[in-house]
């Protein structure tokens, strides 16, 4: 990469550590990067806060920013094929994917529905006070709640889908009339520069679009702990999430945290046929790196030994390659290090006595990448390691029930909340299982991702809500007038 950074208005190479960004199918060197330092990065957030407080954007109406904002989204699409190419090289997600419509295709049309999302938005609203409240002896009083730009904001996005979890902080900021710092995850970090080419291409002022790229902690600790930055929206582990929480908090500024996730899936009696079908969706949905998918599943125990039957047969044929070959279905997770975790939970579970159905193991053949075959366990319990943990690989559970009180019992045993799956036949009796899952989403024989339905966690998957007009919200700030007369 030529520049590492775009800082008030301008594209700058980077002045802090070198490092390399690797293609996880074979290994090999995809872009060699300066970072940048943690002055440079300072002075990113200087930049933004100035573009914020001096209001070239942040001033403009509603109606002004959504057409440097199509602008901006035209731009975007430019460089869809760009971007396939990031999501094949530095993600490692294979070119015949379906989670290829979630790193290009979804996030290039979303642009448009945001801007027509905020436009359709009340930038002021009445307060519903009674009567008695609006008038008294000395005064009238109108009540009204406003919304209006917040601030500086800080966006940490992720190594699975960097592109598209990026968009999701950087565009509705923007739109709400934000100033933004963009700093990507450093294992994927090529595609971020394509927001700062976008800005440029927009018009958009200088300041207002910001990118840092770094392989350490010195930018990222400085945009969660600057008095100048206002929020922090970051999409990443529980662990990493946390940190970013009590960095945070000192100065108080608002917080989006989309973290880890371990959901249930529940296939009610009526439903089980369609369970071994389980394992081949999570497995071959970006190796199973995706914080929403459903990575236990929970059938009727006198079903269980049929479906991990149908599972290891689906598996048994799916290809696996690197993701470039239009054939694979399965491709690399990202690391080294997500390959060992794989590896480590296998042997977990194991230990606290599940068993190995199919996978487990690295697949021959495959002297270079990070490759592990799509596993299969046979949980006793929901207490197992492989149960509790965010694995972030293809690996799947599975636990049998007794009843679907005990499902939904295990499904909420977790301390992750951020999606949940219930599948059912009999569409009353699933609906009524998925009303009692605490889960920040929750998907009955069917899901949805859309710019107009929000998803958030609750408990260690998270804090706020992205996409929707509570995620759009979430980028804005409330002031309640009280205007007497």
């Amino acid at each position: 990469m030529e520049y590492a950074g775009y800082v008030g208005g301008t594209f700058v190479r980077g002045e802090g550590e070198r490092f390399e960004v690797q293609n996880p199918s074979d290994e090999t060197i995809v872009a060699e990067v300066v970072g940048v330092s943690a002055a440079q990065a300072d002075a990113a957030i200087g930049a933004a806060r100035q573009a914020f407080d001096g209001g070239a954007w942040s001033g403009l109406s509603m109606k002004a920013r959504a057409a440097a904002m199509t602008r901006f989204g035209e731009a975007l699409r430019k460089r869809a094929v760009f971007l396939k190419d990031c999501a094949v090289n530095e993600a490692g997600c294979p070119v015949s994917s379906t989670v290829m419509g979630a790193q290009v295709h979804a996030p290039l049309r979303m642009t448009d529905e945001i801007i027509d999302l905020f436009l359709r938005l009340p930038e002021q609203e009445e307060n519903p006070l009674p009567i008695h409240e609006r008038v008294n002896p000395h005064f009238v009083v109108q009540s009204l709640k406003r919304w209006s730009p917040l601030g500086v904001v800080s966006a940490i996005s992720a190594y699975n889908v960097p592109f598209y979890t990026a968009f999701w902080k950087v565009v509705p900021a923007l739109m709400a009339g934000n100033s933004v710092i963009l700093r990507p995850n450093p294992l994927t970090p090529i595609s971020s520069m394509i927001f700062a080419e976008a800005a440029e291409e927009a018009g958009l002022p200088p300041g207002v679009m910001n990118v840092i790229v770094e392989p350490g902690l010195a930018g990222g600790l400085a945009m969660t702990t600057d008095l100048r930055v206002d929020m922090v929206s970051f999409t990443g582990s529980c662990a990493v999430g946390a940190k970013v929480a009590e960095q945070a908090a000192p100065t108080l500024k608002r917080l989006v945290l989309e973290l880890g996730g371990k959901s249930a899936q529940i296939y009610l009696p009526d439903a089980v046929a369609r369970a071994p079908s389980a394992a081949f969706s999570v497995c071959t949905s970006h190796a199973g790196q995706g914080c929403v998918l459903g990575t236990r599943v929970f059938v009727p125990q006198e079903s269980k030994a049929e479906v991990l039957e149908g599972m290891a047969k689906l598996l048994a044929g799916v290809k696996i390659g690197p993701a470039a070959d239009p054939a694979t279905q399965l491709g690399p997770v990202i690391s080294a290090g997500q390959r060992d975790r794989c590896a480590h939970f296998t042997q977990a579970a194991v230990e606290a006595g599940g068993r190995v159905v199919c996978g487990g193991k690295r697949p021959e053949g495959f002297d270079k990448g990070f490759y592990w075959e799509p596993t299969v366990l046979d949980l006793p319990d929901n207490a197992n390691p492989a149960a509790q943990e965010e694995i972030f690989g293809p690996v799947v559970g599975v636990i049998g029930y007794r009843d679907l009180d005990h499902a939904v019992e295990m499904a909420n045993d977790s301390r992750f909340g951020l999606s949940g799956w219930v599948h059912g036949a009999d569409k009353v009796k699933a609906l009524e299982v998925g009303l009692k899952i605490r889960s920040g989403a929750v998907n009955v024989n069917g899901a949805i991702m859309s710019s107009y339905a929000s998803g958030g966690g609750i408990k260690m998957s998270g804090l706020g809500r992205e996409r929707g007009v509570e995620g759009l919200r979430e980028f804005q700030m409330m002031t309640t007038f009280n205007l007497g007369g």
